[in-house]
């Protein structure tokens, strides 16, 4: 039986890539946004849902995070995309025709250089792929759609211009999100596990919850905040480390995190990826 894999985007999108790259023997599920994506999950309609959360170049994707907590999903897994963007333009047309260029905000933010240097004025869509329906639909030779060379093939556009990225590292992360919590055995190599907390509303409450982490020498890759209920008195964090729940360091640095916090939220544990390595 075929996993059934829920992604944002339509096809030739780069979370369709991403999906396909990491289950190639799925069925695929274009979504309108993240949240739908989350819901088919959820609905038990979809198995996993593949999510872009952060780019090496224009960092975080928006709204990602703060879903995250809301969903009752469990990351799995995460994947890294080396994100190549294409310049594409209908059939006939010439870079020196393009004026403006239609993708998603992330992607114009990656090409900001090539934009700038060509005059071309970015224009926001809510997708790399639907910037490519947006040009179909136009007809306009003065208009381009930054995306994959796969939604080039997929929608009938020509490549303008390859590789138009800011810089040749460009890397988007994404995360596997599963309905159920499933912690994978401690083989002994690397794991990340991520979760949320809100920390006591107390002087150094945020210094030593995490100082349990330092003192067991346990590596914190990300650390994030964000405001509660619109106000500015309270604040939750998002946290990634570089350990798994069965070690001892993990437990004891746990415990300390636990008796400075008001709430701790495990989103999952799975394993570090080779490109953390790279």
């Amino acid at each position: 039986m075929k996993l059934h894999v829920a992604y944002q985007g339509v096809a030739g999108a780069y979370s369709h890539i991403a999906s396909k790259t990491l289950f190639p023997d799925a069925e695929y599920i274009p979504c309108f946004s993240f949240a739908e994506a989350f819901a088919l999950v959820q609905q038990e309609k979809a198995d996993l849902a593949v999510i872009p959360v952060e780019n090496s170049n224009a960092g975080r994707v928006a709204d990602v995070h703060l879903l995250l907590p809301q969903t009752g999903l469990s990351i799995s897994g995460e994947f890294f995309l080396k994100i190549e963007h294409q310049l594409l333009g209908l059939p006939g047309s010439h870079l020196e025709d393009i004026k403006q260029a239609f993708s998603h905000p992330q992607a114009l933010a990656q090409c900001s250089k090539f934009l700038n240097d060509h005059g071309i004025t970015p224009v926001a869509e809510s997708d790399t792929a639907i910037s490519c329906e947006k040009i179909k639909s136009l007809q306009d030779k003065s208009c381009a759609a930054i995306a994959s060379a796969l939604a080039a093939e997929t929608y009938g556009l020509e490549i303008l211009a390859s590789n138009i990225e800011n810089a040749s590292n460009n890397t988007t992360r994404f995360l596997v999100m599963s309905p159920h919590s499933q912690i994978p055995e401690d083989d002994g190599g690397d794991f990340i596990t991520s979760f949320i907390f809100r920390a006591k509303n107390i002087p150094a409450s945020l210094y030593k919850a995490l100082g349990g982490f330092a003192t067991n020498g346990i590596n914190i890759t990300k650390l994030e905040s964000y405001l509660l209920d619109g106000k500015f008195v309270s604040a939750q964090f998002y946290v990634e480390i570089e350990s798994h729940p069965s070690r001892i360091a993990f437990k004891n640095a746990l415990a300390e995190l636990e008796f400075f916090s008001t709430h701790v939220h495990m989103l999952g544990t799975y394993p570090a990826h080779p490109y953390r390595k790279v």
